[in-house]
């Protein structure tokens, strides 16, 4: 009898099992067919709040959002945060483009790029945070499997009063953050979260909420103000992602508050570590320290990933496949909540296989 297909392709990912039990009940709830001004959905937003707050672990006054996509957050905190001038600190792919896509709608945007197993000291960036509305950073970088420290944002912290946004789409819900380190971050639902695409969510510290009002930002259907009119009352600025919401409700009651989550991913990455630094394979990343827990990426030859690729595919398992300039020489293994030790044990046996059979 075929294995069914496992993925641990670091977005979209491996969905909950539940999900499928959650859909069904949705659609008998009648939510999929009321408005968003409606009593009903506004009773379920509120829950899906609630549970949130409850769950991740969220500070008083800290406020949730939802978008369309982490992307829209881009947009978002450009209009709404950023008068002038930002700063991006990154060193992947996906922290590049929220640079050039503010930079498109704010030009004082400015990039500070740093080396993938080099993460600068947050004291020494004193002339650089210099004259920054708003400090870009990517909390796990997705194409490169880099992470920063918790530490490193609550130094950043003591050095700027400025609002910090953090892109944390392959990390929320999988990993406990320091909410008050920073003033907004954002994600998607398809990481993580373990549900389908199609949902983001962005959370706003008051700070942030007080520049928003400074700005006075309403010229858009995205703006942060009017956003946050609407998901005060529980409703929504425009006609909203019911199922995805109620999807996310469903699962935020189904899963362990995040420092029990977190102490399954840290546990997990660091025997996933263990195992790669024991096999014939090369980790990307070299300083332990920035290495993310949510996302591996493994290095070879143009060949054998290719090869490793296609054998994987053949036997069932999705491994993603490398990004930017890893492209063609990384593969990379999803690290999320939604994937059961199973899964992770069938890999491991296909890569000891594999190994054991590849001739160079």
């Amino acid at each position: 009898m075929a294995q069914t297909m496992i993925t641990f392709y670091p977005g979209p990912s491996k969905i909950y099992p539940q999900v499928e039990q959650y859909l069904t009940e949705a659609y008998q709830s009648g939510i999929l067919s009321m408005n968003h001004r409606s009593e009903a959905f506004m009773s379920m937003l509120e829950n899906v709040f609630r549970q949130m707050h409850l769950k991740l672990g969220l500070p008083d006054g800290y406020e949730i959002y939802f978008t369309s996509s982490a992307t829209e957050c881009w947009e978002i905190i450009a209009q709404s945060l950023i008068k002038c001038r930002s700063l991006h600190l990154y060193n992947g792919a996906f922290g590049k483009k929220w640079y050039e896509y503010t930079h498109r709608l704010c030009s004082e945007a400015q990039p500070y790029e740093f080396d993938l197993n080099n993460l600068p000291a947050p004291t020494s960036l004193g002339a650089v945070l210099e004259g920054a509305e708003v400090i870009c950073l990517t909390h796990s970088e997705t194409s490169n499997a880099t992470m920063i420290p918790m530490s490193f944002l609550r130094e950043l912290r003591e050095q700027t009063d400025q609002i910090i946004a953090v892109d944390a789409t392959s990390s929320m819900g999988g990993v406990e953050m320091d909410w008050e380190a920073a003033d907004v971050w954002y994600a998607s639902v398809q990481k993580c979260f373990g549900l389908p695409p199609g949902l983001g969510v962005m959370i706003v510290s008051p700070r942030a909420i007080q520049r928003a009002e400074e700005l006075g930002s309403r010229n858009h259907y995205n703006s942060l103000l009017y956003i946050r009119e609407n998901f005060q009352k529980h409703q929504s600025p425009h006609t909203p992602n019911t199922l995805g919401i109620y999807l996310l409700g469903r699962v935020m009651e189904q899963v362990a508050p995040i420092q029990e989550v977190n102490a399954v991913t840290e546990a997990r990455a660091d025997d996933w570590y263990r195992f790669i630094e024991r096999s014939r394979y090369s980790l990307l990343v070299k300083e332990e320290a920035v290495r993310s827990s949510t996302v591996i990426a493994v290095e070879g030859t143009k060949e054998e990933i290719k090869s490793l690729k296609k054998e994987a595919l053949e036997a069932g398992i999705l491994l993603g496949s490398g990004y930017g300039p890893w492209k063609e020489t990384t593969f990379r293994i999803a690290n999320f909540p939604a994937i059961e030790s199973v899964e992770i044990d069938r890999l491991k046996d296909f890569l000891r296989k594999y190994s054991k059979s590849y001739k160079e």
